[in-house]
């Protein structure tokens, strides 16, 4: 993955509250970008830097949108550095549990030719019955 090339301004004041956890991420990031992918398939190997993706879009989302924690110009910085994924937090205002953007509008490339099972609610799906998307790995996210 590409390095996230950085802006010369000055990030906001209250950059300080979110700052350890998007550093432990990225963290966690480049351990996952350096994992060797012996005994993987091709698309396993990925979807660990989707889950971190994720949650770091998702932080980001859940403190701007539900717990209002965060001001919207650090909001808006975090979306211009690249710590959160500015299509993805748009795809949560409707499909408040889907994992990757792939899942929901790359439909061909999903196991069925269908939606992915992101997009599936839990008791929709049989029980014992382990199904995992190709693309990130997800078994069921909805409720």
């Amino acid at each position: 993955m590409p390095k996230v090339k950085r802006s010369w301004k000055a990030p906001p004041e209250d950059c300080e509250l979110i700052e350890p956890t998007l550093d432990e991420l990225d963290q966690k990031m480049r351990e996952a970008e350096t994992q060797p992918p012996e005994g993987k398939r091709k698309v396993e190997s990925l979807w660990p830097i989707f889950r971190i993706h994720h949650q770091k879009t998702r932080y980001i989302f859940d403190l701007f949108y539900k717990r209002k924690a965060i001001s919207r110009e650090l909001h808006e910085y975090c979306i211009k550095e690249g710590y959160a994924d500015k299509n993805l937090i748009a795809k949560w205002k409707k499909y408040e549990n889907l994992y990757c953007l792939r899942c929901c509008i790359q439909t061909p490339d999903t196991n069925f030719g269908t939606h992915c099972v992101c997009l599936v609610p839990k008791n929709k799906l049989e029980v014992g019955l382990i199904i995992e998307c190709m693309n990130c790995g997800c078994r069921g996210c909805s409720c």
